[in-house]
């Protein structure tokens, strides 16, 4: 759309300051004469820009003008300031650079604007990496809405939840510090009679904004309590060395999944063990599972991943794939 182009122009002007025609042309993907004609646009409408001619011509913007328009709605700087977990930058070295360009980008988005962007990052965090052992997520997307409206507005909510393990029924009065996603599954963090609480939205069975301001604890964001949270379950020891051979022609989708559960990196460069020259490629990797019955996710690669080591899981697994051939097994005529 023209206004979009126009908007663009201003703000690479605002940016890099004097640009020739042909590079604003090359920018936005138009020939020389849009470009123009859009300047031309610009300066009808009051905008203070100017072309200068010249082999070191081009177009400019008067000293000093300054816009905060950023083409944003609100819905839009909110999007920008959901960010994932710090430690996905900081893994690359962008801690500190993503800090300096959040910043910039406040400053530029309009007034209006600004404190539902900076709302959205104390209480909206996205952390990719899966739970340590944990499937992906297998239920539909719940309703986040009343768990985004008592976060953003400060508010209690009432959640009637079914836990997972004894899948009892339960009410709690939350004081919510905000929603993270982690890996797709999204958790509802909170304050349960002053203690820190994780719930999995998708349990929720029902949630009710409450008219009460929540009672977070002083000096603590989401981001603090959630490490507080992460830490608990991550720190939870794996005891159950497993060692699993791999075919190489599923081995990155092998790795993509089980990433949590690696005892050590897989070099790179380690060469796959081949069992004979007729053979396909495997390669050995050392895994880590809290217990046999996490481990036995390894099944759902069928032939292409054998379990080495321990024998009783070995067998544990010869028996539930025995159990599932039993049940597909045509029946027989007597």
């Amino acid at each position: 759309m023209r206004s979009d182009r126009l908007l663009s122009i201003m703000l690479l002007l605002q940016t890099h300051g004097q640009l020739p025609a042909s590079d604003l042309a090359d920018r936005l993907e138009v020939s020389v004469r849009t470009i123009m004609r859009d300047v031309e646009a610009l300066s009808a409408a009051g905008v203070p820009v100017y072309t200068v001619r010249g082999p070191h011509g081009g177009i400019a913007l008067l000293p000093g003008y300054r816009t905060d328009v950023t083409g944003l709605t609100a819905d839009e700087s909110r999007a920008l300031f959901v960010l994932m977990s710090d430690s996905a930058h900081a893994d690359l070295g962008l801690g500190q650079a993503l800090g300096s360009a959040l910043r910039k980008v406040m400053a530029a988005l309009p007034a209006p604007h600004r404190p539902e962007a900076d709302l959205a990052s104390r209480r909206i965090l996205i952390d990719p990496v899966r739970w340590r052992g944990a499937p992906g997520p297998d239920r539909p997307a719940p309703d986040l809405a009343p768990f985004q409206e008592a976060a953003l507005t400060g508010r209690r909510l009432r959640l009637r939840y079914r836990h997972g393990r004894d899948r009892r029924t339960r009410t709690y009065t939350l004081d919510p510090y905000g929603l993270v996603s982690k890996a797709g599954v999204w958790y509802l963090v909170a304050d349960h009679d002053g203690e820190p609480r994780l719930f999995r939205t998708d349990r929720a069975l029902s949630a009710t904004v409450l008219d009460q301001p929540a009672q977070r604890r002083d000096g603590l964001e989401l981001t603090d309590v959630w490490q507080i949270l992460r830490r608990r379950i991550d720190d939870i020891p794996a005891p159950l060395a497993v060692t699993v051979r791999v075919r190489d022609k599923v081995l990155a989708r092998f790795l993509r999944i089980h990433e949590p559960d690696l005892a050590a990196p897989t070099p790179a460069e380690s060469p796959p063990e081949s069992e004979d020259e007729g053979e396909p490629g495997w390669t050995r990797i050392e895994l880590r599972f809290r217990s046999p019955q996490a481990a036995e996710t390894l099944l759902a690669f069928g032939a292409d991943a054998e379990v080495l080591t321990p024998e009783d899981l070995r067998q544990a697994l010869a028996r539930r794939a025995a159990a599932v051939v039993a049940l597909y097994a045509p029946c027989q005529d007597t």
